[in-house]
């Protein structure tokens, strides 16, 4: 696939907080040379010039100017590459021409959307287009919900192993984490909330753990809004802000992969606060939180370089069987969970796709049933995640 088009990868937005953060790794990680041709683009061709200049980006990376709203320039970009990669949201304000697009040319496409009532409505729009052309359009390729989703992939294949069989009850359980969000994420949350205030119909979207699941109703999962003790971490939990979307999406995945994990799979997601009466303190102080909602930063805003570098995440997955047997695996990343690496995540799953154009077929995917085992090792070896089995 990478060898018919001019250029492997366009990072599309390029000159926003997300967007700099994947040029800079791309150029750190794959430089210039024949492996991966890739490109950026953005609205403002001054701003490019001075994020490659800034960034040490040589000037054979090529720039490309598209305004969101000029859909012949967005088509004539869809068209020169073989994966659009895009870090321009909210992407039900920005998104909806260029999935279009990517859809009929049959061009690969991966963002890091978190707002699944736009990703419900791509889902019935632009599925079939997509099936037809070939194009492999992947949502959430960062934070949410890479570690999560390929999570419980890799939790499920240990399973296989070491049971004998996958298991229909999973427990995401995010033991630490230091990082913070940025204006884009608090943007696309905004949008969320004011869409949802404009057509009610689209609460139940949000509520509905399988919206993005159409025409498959699973089991009844929990709801994980309220603090509680968990003994299989001995620890008390407390409601982790990215389970709205990273449910949705490990749903669509079993979906997608023929319910390999069961008809009757049931997954939740919480942050773990400790045990004792200080865990439960700290989780009904988590549980309470408003500071998403009430943060005054800006798109374009975001973490700084030490906050970054100084980030990581644990991610446990417990896997239990109906018949007592358990198995644990986990997932953990070196840098900020938002910025620091999502960044790598989402661009290795640009290169994944160039690199194995024979991955999956046409249709709108989640990462693990279209890149599994081979998006697993890449970021192992190039992004900073470790998968580990605990037991």
């Amino acid at each position: 696939m990478s060898h018919t088009k001019e250029l492997d990868i366009i990072v599309y937005g390029a000159t926003g907080f997300t967007g700099r953060l994947v040029a800079e790794y791309l150029n750190e990680r794959y430089g210039v040379n024949t492996e991966i041709k890739w490109a950026m683009a953005g609205r403002n061709l001054e701003k490019l010039t001075a994020v490659r200049d800034e960034m040490g980006i040589p000037v054979d990376i090529p720039l490309l100017k598209i305004d969101p709203q000029d859909t012949s320039a967005i088509n004539s970009m869809v068209k020169s590459a073989s994966v659009i990669l895009t870090t321009v949201g909210p992407y039900q304000l920005y998104g909806n021409e260029l999935v279009a697009a990517c859809a009929a040319a049959g061009t690969d496409y991966v963002d890091l959307c978190g707002e699944p009532a736009w990703m419900h409505k791509m889902i019935a729009e632009h599925s079939e287009a997509a099936q037809a052309s070939g194009a492999r359009i992947v949502f959430s390729c960062g934070f949410d919900s890479v570690p999560f989703d390929l999570g419980v992939f890799f939790l499920q294949q240990h399973a296989q192993k070491a049971l004998g069989t996958m298991v229909s009850r999973v427990k995401g359980r995010v033991r630490a984490m230091k990082g913070t969000f940025s204006g884009g994420t608090l943007a696309s949350f905004r949008e969320t909330m004011a869409a949802a205030g404009r057509d009610r119909n689209l609460i139940n979207v949000l509520r509905n753990p399988f919206s993005l699941t159409p025409g498959f109703q699973g089991a009844e999962q929990p709801l994980g809004n309220k603090p509680e003790y968990d003994e299989a971490v001995e620890s008390w939990i407390a409601p982790f802000v990215m389970a709205s979307i990273n449910t949705k999406n490990i749903h669509r995945s079993n979906l997608l992969l023929k319910h390999a994990y069961g008809e009757d799979f049931v997954y939740d997601e919480m942050m773990v606060t400790g045990p004792g009466e200080k865990g439960k303190a700290v989780a009904e102080a988590v549980t309470n939180d408003t500071s998403m909602a009430e943060s005054k930063t800006k798109p374009g805003e975001g973490p700084s370089k030490e906050e970054r570098e100084t980030g990581f995440y644990d991610v446990l997955m417990v896997g239990e069987h109906t018949d007592g047997r358990s198995v644990r695996i986990s997932v953990k990343g070196d840098k900020d969970p938002g910025y620091g690496s999502t960044s790598k995540m989402i661009a290795e799953s640009a290169v994944c796709l160039v690199k194995n154009p024979d991955l999956g077929s046409g249709g709108i995917w989640t990462t693990a049933p279209v890149m599994g085992e081979a998006l697993i090792k890449r970021l192992q070896e190039n992004a900073g995640l470790t998968f580990s089995i605990e037991s």
